[in-house]
């Protein structure tokens, strides 16, 4: 049975409003009150489970009352429950709501995504000298790997839910460390590139031309877009259900840590034209995901807007017959 746990600490004027709220709706269980019992912010702590298809509902009205600015509130997952006559009735209640993802909960796992501290710009580096040793290889494993170890999803996803929510200064961090990120990836992965050149180090058929790996990163074409267009569709719908093994699948069919190595590969190999379509191949995906990410964010909440519309529509048709 899917719920969440929801924490508060109420401040003594708001418990009683707060508790009418949450003991009026059938999808709040176990509710517990527990008088003047929390410090930091001191007040009365209230906790609850709530069945995730009400969830958006609930917290709404708990923000609208302001409880999050004055008191405090914690959301947590409930990986098990054992359902009883309440939780049935609750599920009727909320019909195909029952499968509605709590919003609150998708934007905080992107938000995590679009924090960018050192270690973001170091994953993208190093993601970006493995997927280098994998274009002079010929190795498809460590373009793999590559994606895998790069972390700009999390900010591409935050870019367009910034765009979503009409957040400027999401948007402008996203893209800023996009920018600066695959820039500094370029600059480090070129400096890496011109040592294996020096030193010779290139695999013999990358010496003699054959670079299926490098002509497959650097040709962006109607493939590319298709398949960033699915990844971005597959990525918001993985968030919004918290599937990482999908999440996973989108890393690796996103071509832009690769298309960043392949730029600063083909710069030290003096292959200009491989340079021009690897920047095309990275612009071109992150493009794509951004504006994939956003429509398939509206698309959702649209989606689930008009499924609770038409839930509403058919209790009130009940209740007047």
């Amino acid at each position: 049975m899917d719920m969440i746990h929801i924490r508060a600490v109420s401040p003594p004027d708001l418990t009683d409003e707060v508790v009418g709220l949450l003991s009026a709706d059938p999808c709040v269980l176990n509710l517990i009150v527990q008088r003047d019992a929390a410090r930091r912010p001191d007040g009365d702590a209230i906790a609850c489970d709530v069945l995730t298809g009400a969830a958006n509902d609930v917290l709404h009205r708990l923000r609208a009352v302001h409880l999050d600015r004055r008191g405090s509130l914690v959301i947590e997952p409930v990986d098990m429950a054992f359902s009883g006559a309440a939780t049935e009735g609750g599920q009727r209640e909320l019909g195909p709501l029952s499968r509605a993802p709590v919003w609150e909960q998708v934007e905080a796992r992107i938000r995590s995504g679009g924090r960018y501290p050192p270690s973001f710009y170091l994953y993208l580096v190093i993601a970006g000298l493995i997927g280098s040793v994998g274009i002079v290889t010929n190795s498809q494993i460590l373009i793999v790997g590559a994606m895998v170890v790069g972390p700009e999803y999390g900010a591409i996803v935050s870019v367009a839910l910034g765009i979503d929510r009409r957040h400027r200064s999401m948007v402008r961090s996203g893209l800023a460390a996009l920018g600066a990120g695959f820039v500094l990836t370029i600059v480090v992965t070129f400096l890496f590139a011109l040592l294996i050149r020096g030193f010779g180090l290139e695999s013999e058929a990358f010496d003699r031309g054959l670079r299926p790996v490098s002509n497959l990163i650097n040709t962006p074409n109607f493939f590319s877009v298709a398949v960033a267009t699915l990844a971005g569709i597959v990525g918001i719908v993985s968030l919004t259900e918290a599937r990482t093994s999908a999440l996973l699948g989108v890393f690796i069919s996103v071509t832009t840590i690769p298309a960043a190595a392949d730029v600063a590969v083909s710069a030290a190999f003096t292959s200009w034209s491989d340079v021009r379509g690897s920047a095309i191949q990275l612009f071109v995906n992150v493009l794509v995901l951004i504006v994939v990410g956003t429509a398939a964010l509206k698309a959702q909440r649209a989606i689930w807007q008009r499924v609770r519309l038409r839930r509403d529509r058919e209790r009130r048709i009940a209740e007047q017959a």
